[in-house]
């Protein structure tokens, strides 16, 4: 099954020529696995490393399964966030190249409904939205769910960690005649677990463990940074390394915004995403990190989640993240088509180190400790050196 293609998974051969003029050969090991599943209708709840194809896993047989004559919503997509939506659209529509008749629809909040209802009235076979929008948007009558097969929950834990629980099993049982449901995760929370005992059927569960052939080859380093330095430090790191592109993690939008405010002032190229930044703004600076106009992305991890960009070469972590779940998804924007990436994590006290420690064990990761000198230059941090052994005789016996 290594060597498996994806022409001999039963799919049509406009697929074959769209992923043929993407590059596209040897599915990943999620891709292979939930493909044929999804092809024969299956509920399937996958857990797989971020940037290991999970949206063709779920989207390809998704287009495979649509009746384009038939001018229903047949397929529905759930993001947590709109840049997410947005990208599994625009990957949609790129496999729908050679397709005649099947049109999606992107729907998400913090954009304008007129837009939205222009796509509806186009007859949209496939729906990508987040919660709170497609229920708006349903509210309105401005769609129905009559018709829709397969229902898909992407980033499922980060959307139902988010508030979305209601609203996410509310528009499941809004979807009367679904055929399948798709749960698809780098992480299976509880809220994930409910939802597939809740309403899946004889699942096919589908584990690719990280340190198999998709996880992505990064190197990963702890860097210790004089206190109060931090803002210094990642300035060095930005403007000295030899990156390209870089993503660095905040974990509060203040802290973004600050950070962001003191590069530039710094003469870093950069700009940032977070959730007070309107939805304008956001879409104009990822089309400017797209193309290569800014060296740095200044980020929160809601407001990250569904960056798409293929080349991002190093990950900075300015604050040690508050769960280990989204450690994962942050280091997941580097590495990404078979490109090796870096992680930074800057710590400069014991509760970051003990927090990132933590991390390592739960993840399993190796990180290389450097420390980050007064001259700018990293090196290795010295091996720590074992507590002595109390001298004979001086050990304290307990009182009885």
């Amino acid at each position: 099954m290594d060597s498996i293609l994806f022409k001999d998974l039963g799919l049509s051969e406009q697929m074959l020529k769209a992923l043929d003029e993407k590059g596209y050969a040897y599915p990943t090991t999620v891709q292979k696995l939930a493909i044929p599943e999804f092809m024969q209708w299956k509920d399937v709840v996958a857990k797989a490393p971020t940037g290991t194809g999970k949206t063709f896993a779920f989207g390809i047989p998704m287009i495979e399964h649509i009746d384009a004559d038939c001018a229903e919503i047949q397929g529905l997509i759930l993001a947590p966030t709109r840049e997410l939506a947005m990208q599994i659209g625009e990957e949609l529509r790129g496999l729908l190249t050679f397709y005649q008749g099947i049109r999606v629809a992107v729907l998400y909040g913090g954009a304008g409904m007129e837009g939205q209802i222009r796509q509806l009235e186009k007859k949209p076979q496939i729906i990508v939205a987040t919660p709170g929008r497609l229920m708006d948007h349903h509210k309105r009558r401005n769609l129905k769910f009559d018709k829709i097969q397969t229902v898909v929950l992407d980033e499922a834990d980060r959307m139902l960690d988010m508030g979305f629980y209601k609203d996410v099993t509310h528009i499941i049982d809004l979807v009367k005649n679904r055929r399948n449901l798709g749960l698809f995760s780098a992480t299976i929370s509880q809220e994930v677990m409910n939802v597939s005992w809740k309403y899946q059927r004889d699942e096919v569960e589908i584990t690719v463990e990280p340190q198999k052939q998709d996880r992505p080859d990064i190197d990963q380093f702890s860097v210790t940074v004089p206190a109060f330095k931090k803002i210094e430090a990642s300035k060095t790191l930005i403007q000295e390394g030899p990156f390209e592109r870089m993503i660095v993690f905040c974990n509060t939008k203040v802290m973004c915004q600050r950070l962001t405010d003191e590069l530039r002032k710094g003469g870093v190229d950069c700009d940032c995403l977070h959730g007070d930044i309107p939805q304008s703004k956001r879409e104009k600076t990822m089309q400017k990190y797209r193309d290569g106009k800014l060296k740095a992305l200044i980020a929160t991890d809601v407001a990250s989640r569904g960056i798409d960009v293929d080349d991002v070469d190093c990950v900075l972590n300015f604050d040690i993240p508050e769960e280990m779940e989204y450690y994962i998804h942050r280091i997941g924007r580097t590495g990404r088509a078979q490109k090796k990436g870096v992680v930074f994590s800057l710590i400069n006290n014991f509760a970051e180190k003990t927090k990132l420690e933590e991390i390592k064990k739960y993840t399993k990761y190796e990180m290389k400790a450097l420390v980050l000198g007064e001259d700018g230059v990293l090196a290795e941090a010295p091996e720590e050196e074992p507590p002595a052994p109390a001298p004979a005789g001086r050990r304290h016996r307990r009182r009885r």
